[in-house]
């Protein structure tokens, strides 16, 4: 813009802010113009790139998502202020389950069930569902001000991505990483489907432990097991006893005789058995137990299916056939206590798996599915950590990597769904070939018939995701993106999917790339209430995004998220914190009314630096300046968002309104006008680019309407970085002796209820002679912004002045003359009955904190507020106190 527009526009800055309509014209402004599209061409910059952990296509903008974009969006945007060719992969992920629940309820609304449609049908139902719904999340990335390559959306089943997972899963077939097999797999009832072990949450519940009487069959008495699902005893196939457990020797090789269902079952040994556990005697359900289903195979033992897949008892249960697996535990309750075989049943905390979806009782189950061997895969994947190719960051999560990547377990990948990547398997009918190909078979490989079967399971929906970091440049081709952009330099995402989804990229990165996917990890926290309690509909404490940037804007929401995200601790927030930070916005916002309503007339073109006369003011914030500038790059190249977040809040609130803008208001005049315009709009201009990272919006209003643009928008201008010649630590120094001697005089103004109208005298006594040099020279700023009518300088052996009030600041002391300023005896009536008013508030906190039944009783938050209350009220009097001395003098 030229300088008369500018002027012209400098009206907008009189209304009162307006997020909403400025978001929505910078955006599309910045879309406009494809700041945010990468280009693979560009081989001279530095290539800098994030792929988007893909929302599920069902979300909406939760806290979460906000707290990991926000965070993703601050490191891409300072990365191509830096001048860097920089990529943020955007995109969504199918999220089978999830999405097939979804478009179920719908349907179920209509009174349709998937079975009516049948698969194909019900699939294309779920694409119109996603063409319809899908983009919702998108739309509020949007929102919140997230500048991904827009151009590039991919989603984990559009066609690209759908042959990569294909040339994967073949690829480790062929490889014999990918197996079919029958094994034990946590099944979710409601969901129909084997899920694995990371999507079942555990939780410890209070249950029962039944002690059972199995009868011997060829020695006299009975052997007791304990248990704690009774229902599945009727699918027992042996009773196993620890080899060294001398209270079963004798039972060696005998069989027992299972109760109800009247079947011979053996008595075996096996040193997985626990003596400690209940009797010491454990009975044995091969097809509803994993470590029952390998002692099974250990020992030949026979397996007995008795759930379903919908949690009912199916044939092999006997009279509990078509009973709820639940209805089963009570009924065979009754009729082993009828029949004499319930011993006891005493109270037991179990650990119960529920699905995490659906969070239904997780059913182990002895199903044929699809795995994937993933210790070979995992040993690389450690490597790569162990030898820092990837940093994993907070470092304290690396031995939780590690520790599950030693211990890992194959992967259950095939999930009896309809929607999602199905298996590419076929099975040939006639002489029983399986078919694992690339491309849909016309006849089996084996015989040549043309009866093929694919396989209905559909792949995990990590599987896709596990791909995502090189399937979304275009893998299996050896395309621009992929030769430039790959291995990623970031990726962002929270800590509890380190398993689902970091070390399964890892592995796949590595076995398909020949390299790691991402350079660092950065591993956030969650997002809780101001109280730390986790957010939830039944506490009523959830904070919804979406509202909170309709009230206070993106920016001010997008920084009390950035503000409280310290490494490592999970981040408190609360409609109240972000509002605290639209105050700041507005702050922001107030200083830029200040700055352009002083440049008229200004163009920073026709000033020379070399030509200023700086101030000992202006010398002192180009030299904070260049500290913040320093102090917010560490910050951000070192994943401590909130630290720089609070150098530019210290900096921007604290110094440069606090403190410059106030001083600057008597140097807009004479001839120092045109160099405190140079500086006002030097500094205010730097400050929008620093923090444009962290609220994008705000910051590109104001900054275009500044001149001396050399770039169409502040997103594409270079960061701040340090200024050589800006550095003025000496005179920062002398700076900060005026500083302190205004904040003094200002402190006993408050302390002794001084009218702030009032003019005072002030005498200072300096330690030094350059202390004293420094506050003559310089004592025009004194007397401007702590109303001053007159300054003298006390030798360093006068006497203290009487009846004066006293502050210290780093080698000077204050000493403002309280006699004929204020009423000194009805002064120090109101400070005695303070002090009196505080000792007995005090006293009675004191008895309640030394109170054992009090502290031992109430609730740690009670207890620690009362602390609180009490070091305030100790501090308030110690304030009282010295300020009662004072006057006493």
């Amino acid at each position: 813009m030229r300088l008369a527009a500018q002027l012209e526009e400098m009206e907008m800055l009189d209304r009162e802010y307006d997020p909403g309509d400025i978001e929505q014209k910078w955006y599309e402004f910045w879309l406009e113009n494809k700041f945010f599209h990468a280009q693979e061409e560009d081989t001279q910059s530095d290539a800098f790139s994030i792929v988007i952990p893909p929302p599920n296509v069902t979300g909406v903008l939760h806290m979460g998502h906000a707290l990991n974009n926000t965070i993703q969006d601050i490191i891409i945007r300072y990365k191509r202020m830096d001048g860097m060719n920089t990529l943020w992969m955007p995109g969504t992920d199918h999220a089978g389950i999830a999405t097939q629940n979804v478009v179920e309820k719908h349907l179920f609304q209509k009174g349709i069930s998937r079975h009516d449609l049948g698969r194909d049908a019900f699939i294309e139902e779920v694409w119109r569902w996603r063409e319809k719904h899908g983009g919702l999340i998108l739309s509020q990335l949007k929102r919140l001000g997230a500048s991904c390559d827009w151009d590039r959306i991919r989603f984990t089943m559009d066609e690209g991505l759908s042959r990569a997972v294909r040339k994967v899963f073949v690829s480790l077939y062929q490889e014999g990483l990918i197996y079919r097999s029958d094994y034990i797999v946590n099944w979710c009832p409601r969901c129909h489907s084997a899920i694995s072990d990371l999507e079942v949450e555990h939780e410890e519940e209070d249950g029962y432990l039944w002690h059972i009487r199995y009868p011997l069959i060829d020695a006299e008495g009975d052997i007791v097991v304990a248990t704690t699902r009774p229902e599945t005893m009727l699918g027992d196939t042996a009773i196993a006893v620890h080899p060294q457990d001398e209270r079963y020797i004798n039972l060696l090789g005998k069989k027992a005789l299972l109760p109800i269902m009247n079947r011979e079952i053996p008595i075996v040994t096996d040193p997985v058995v626990d003596k400690e556990f209940g009797t010491g005697a454990v009975k044995i359900t091969p097809a509803h137990d994993l470590n029952d289903y390998e002692l099974s195979l250990r020992h030949d033992l026979e397996i007995v299916v008795v759930i379903g897949e919908s949690g009912e008892m199916n044939e092999n249960a006997g009279n509990y056939q078509g009973m709820d697996r639940f209805e089963c535990r009570i009924q065979l309750e009754k009729d082993l206590a009828e029949q004499g075989y319930l011993i006891d049943k005493t109270t037991y905390k179990v650990p119960v798996g529920k699905c995490y979806r659906c969070k239904t009782v997780i059913e182990p189950y002895l199903s044929q599915q699809w795995f994937v061997s993933t210790k070979p895969l995992a040993q690389e994947a450690i490597k790569a950590v162990e030898q820092g190719r990837t940093r994993i960051i907070p470092k304290q999560w690396e031995k939780t990597y590690f520790e599950w990547m030693h211990n890992i377990r194959d992967w259950c990948i095939s999930r009896q769904i309809w929607w999602g990547h199905r298996i590419p398997a076929w099975y040939c009918d006639e002489c029983g070939e399986i078919i694992v190909s690339e491309t849909d078979p016309d006849r089996c490989s084996g015989c040549g018939a043309e009866n093929l079967r694919q396989e209905t399971d559909v792949l995990d929906t990590w599987f896709s995701s596990a791909l995502w970091p090189f399937s979304t440049m275009g893998w299996p081709d050896n395309t621009p993106e992929l030769q430039r952009f790959y291995p990623t330099n970031v990726l962002v995402t929270g800590f509890d999917i380190i398993f689902f989804w970091v070390a399964r990229m890892m592995m796949m990165g590595i076995k398909f790339m020949g390299d790691v996917p991402f350079r660092d990890v950065y591993l956030h926290a969650l997002v809780r209430d101001e109280e730390g309690q986790k957010m939830s509909k039944s506490k009523g404490n959830i904070v919804d995004p979406i509202v909170e940037m309709d009230r206070y804007g993106a920016d001010a929401f997008r920084f009390a998220l950035t503000a409280f995200a310290a490494m490592g601790r999970d981040v408190r927030l609360s409609d109240k914190r972000i509002q605290g930070y639209r105050f700041f916005i507005n702050k922001i916002w107030n200083a830029g009314k200040y700055v352009l309503s002083n440049l008229d007339g200004f163009n920073p073109d026709d000033v020379s630096f070399d030509d200023l006369d700086l101030d000992l003011a202006d010398k002192w914030i180009l030299n904070e300046l260049n500290v913040t500038i320093t102090e917010t790059r560490n910050a951000l190249d070192m994943y401590r968002f909130n630290d720089a977040a609070d150098h530019l809040y210290q900096f921007v609130w604290h110094i440069f309104c606090d403190w410059y803008i106030e001083l600057s208001k008597s140097m807009l005049q004479g001839d120092a006008l045109r160099k405190t315009q140079w500086v006002l709009n030097f500094i205010y201009k730097t400050i929008l680019e620093l923090l444009h990272p962290i609220i994008p919006f705000v910051t590109e209003e104001i900054w275009q309407l500044l001149p001396g643009h050399k770039r169409d928008s502040v997103v594409i201008t270079p960061y701040p970085t340090e200024m050589e010649h800006l550095k003025f630590p000496q005179e920062a120094q002398k700076m900060q002796h005026i500083i302190n001697v205004i904040s003094g005089i200002r402190s006993i103004r408050g302390e002794t209820n001084i009218s702030p109208s009032l003019k005072l005298d002030v005498i200072l006594r300096p330690a030094s002679t350059e202390i004293q040099e420094v506050l003559d020279d310089h004592s025009l700023h004194i007397f401007d912004l702590s109303r001053v009518k007159n300054i003298s300088f006390l030798a360093p052996d006068s006497p203290r002045p009487t009846k004066s009030a006293l502050a210290l600041a780093q080698g000077i002391e204050i000493y403002v003359p309280l006699e004929g300023v204020i009423d000194i005896d009805k002064e120090l009536e109101r400070l005695n009955k303070q002090i009196e008013k505080v000792n007995k508030e005090l006293e009675a906190k004191q008895k309640k904190l030394i109170n054992k039944n009090f502290i031992e009783k109430a609730k740690k938050e009670i207890v620690a507020e009362q602390m609180r209350i009490r070091n305030d009220l100790q501090f308030t009097l110690e304030k009282l106190e010295q300020a009662r001395s004072l006057l006493e003098g």
